[in-house]
């Protein structure tokens, strides 16, 4: 009797188990940002502007760059899903790169950059698909944690401010890039987090990303 109730108690904790693994995969958001540090993301010039606080990744210094370079697809992303839990503090300006490539200094030259920025005297705000379509009404406050999603699928672009669709873009438009904007185009790449200028603090957490059939 005492084996059969073993038995019986290992199939369900078995059942339960592998129930908890399908959901995961069902779901298929992968966490890019362990909440403990940098590991897995690289920064060139001025990376003292990004640090780990209270499990956030923490954006306050001169203009730099945080580019993920982990192991979830090699990060070299072209369709997916992201999100990320934001909180801009007054007069802040920062942004979220998408289909980027790292570089050692200056602003990236490839992919899109969606804008964080609620308050700053810059009027694109945040969810702007930056210069290409932007948002100059304010949805979410300072000082208040918000979810940043982006979707690329294909040619298409869809950014949500706290599930409101703010951003619905469709690449058709490429051949009238030029200067600083011809490599603003749907490739492939990964993600990166800006630091804007000494005055901008921004805090990062829950970043995730679901990866897409391509």
């Amino acid at each position: 009797m005492k084996k059969t109730i073993n038995i019986l108690a290992a199939f369900v904790l078995l059942t339960v188990m592998g129930s908890a693994v399908s959901d995961t995969k069902q779901d298929g958001w992968i966490s890019i940002f362990d909440g403990k540090s940098l590991k897995g993301w690289k920064v060139g010039n001025n990376a003292s502007s990004f640090s780990v606080v209270d499990g956030a990744i923490q954006v306050s210094g001169p203009v730099a760059h945080l580019f993920y370079e982990g192991p979830v697809k090699n990060h070299m992303f072209k369709n997916f899903e992201f999100k990320a839990q934001v909180m801009t503090k007054p007069g802040a300006n920062s942004g979220i790169y998408i289909h980027t490539a790292y570089q050692e200094t200056g602003w990236p030259s490839k992919g899109y950059e969606v804008q964080v920025n609620n308050s700053h005297t810059d009027w694109k705000r945040t969810g702007s698909l930056y210069n290409i379509q932007d948002v100059k009404e304010t949805y979410v406050k300072d000082n208040e944690w918000y979810t940043e999603y982006i979707k690329v699928e294909g040619k298409h672009i869809t950014i949500k401010i706290n599930d409101k669709t703010v951003v619905d873009y469709e690449e058709t438009d490429t051949d009238k890039r030029s200067g600083g904007e011809k490599d603003r185009i749907l490739s492939s790449g990964t993600f990166a987090l800006q630091a804007h200028d000494p005055k901008s603090v921004v805090l990062f957490k829950d970043i995730q990303v679901k990866p897409l059939t391509e």
